[in-house]
């Protein structure tokens, strides 16, 4: 993975803040500490989109009761697409 640097500018209050954060957090340096907090950010974003399609699911139409064999039928369309 490359690196690339990327320049911030934060008022004396935060600049302070993140320097304790990095002490009590035990991140090696204040750029660990922001890299966290972008990924953390990904990582909500992500659940945050999965969850709407989930709810764009469950409205999508009426509900169907399914089956044993519908479940089947399911997993295995399922499992021949994540194969492709």
């Amino acid at each position: 993975m490359s690196t690339a640097t990327m320049n911030i500018s934060l008022p004396a209050s935060l600049k302070e803040y993140v320097r304790g954060r990095v002490e009590e957090e035990l991140y090696s340096t204040p750029s660990d500490y922001v890299r966290s907090l972008i990924r953390e950010d990904q990582r909500r974003q992500s659940e945050n989109r999965l969850e709407q399609l989930l709810l764009d699911g469950l409205n999508s139409g009426p509900r169907v009761r399914m089956n044993p064999k519908e479940w089947k039928r399911l997993w295995t369309e399922a499992d021949a697409q994540s194969k492709k």
